[in-house]
């Protein structure tokens, strides 16, 4: 990649983003209260899991399909990867936030580059955070790798900041589990790269999608999901 491209994954994948990641939890608040997640091991066996198997899978292939729809010039198939995306989601609240997240981030794009407006009604509202994020990382001609590398970290990130705070752990306790599960970050991402449309984009996360409905009714909460 150029400089260029580099600065801009680094501004896409960056925790300043304003697009609400922070806000969310996907789950991991009601866990750490029932105990099923309490330290540092038991939350990164939940997130390799989560790489390995889980629905996060499903939301990197669909950033794939954005980029690659805006790199064929065919809206058409940006729109249709919107709408499975949203289909593909199992609890009302998971496919909130990604709306809310993808919103945001469309409309943060055609701020900082007009020439996306065209494309921004044509996949329309809502539309989810990882075609949003897709098509951010096509137009700034991003390496599709480092685009996947980025948007995994970026989650992970985020879900070990949330552990941190609710567990909780230190910040240096956090570092070192993000530093320990980036072989898991760089197999996930090949693995995205190889799987076809018709019999792979599938995972298997009952865990996660049970603690997404459970975290809606939870007496107190810090994060909104």
């Amino acid at each position: 990649m150029t400089n260029d491209n580099l600065l801009h994954l680094l501004q896409l994948a960056s925790p300043t983003l304003p697009v609400g990641a922070y806000s969310y939890s996907e789950g991991l608040e009601i866990l750490v209260e029932r105990g099923v997640i309490d330290n540092p091991k038991q939350l990164k066996a939940w997130i390799d899991q989560e790489l390995s198997y889980g629905a996060i899978r499903l939301e990197a292939a669909m950033m794939v399909r954005s980029y690659k729809s805006i790199q064929a010039d065919d809206l058409e198939a940006l729109s249709y990867w919107n709408a499975w995306a949203s289909a593909a989601k199992e609890t009302s609240e998971l496919r909130s936030q990604s709306w809310q997240m993808g919103n945001s981030l469309i409309r943060l794009l055609v701020e900082l580059e007009p020439e996306l407006q065209s494309v921004a009604r044509i996949v329309g509202t809502p539309c989810n955070y990882a075609i949003a994020f897709g098509i951010a990382a096509a137009y700034w001609q991003i390496n599709l790798m480092a685009a996947l590398l980025g948007y995994f970290q970026s989650w992970a990130s985020n879900l070990i900041n949330a552990g941190v705070k609710l567990i909780p752990l230190g910040q240096t306790v956090g570092q070192k589990l993000l530093l320990e599960i980036t072989p898991v970050l760089s197999v996930a991402s090949q693995d995205i790269l190889a799987l076809e449309d018709d019999e792979q984009l599938n995972s298997c996360t009952w865990g996660f999608a049970l603690s997404s409905m459970a975290h809606e009714t939870q007496y107190t909460r810090l994060f909104r999901s």
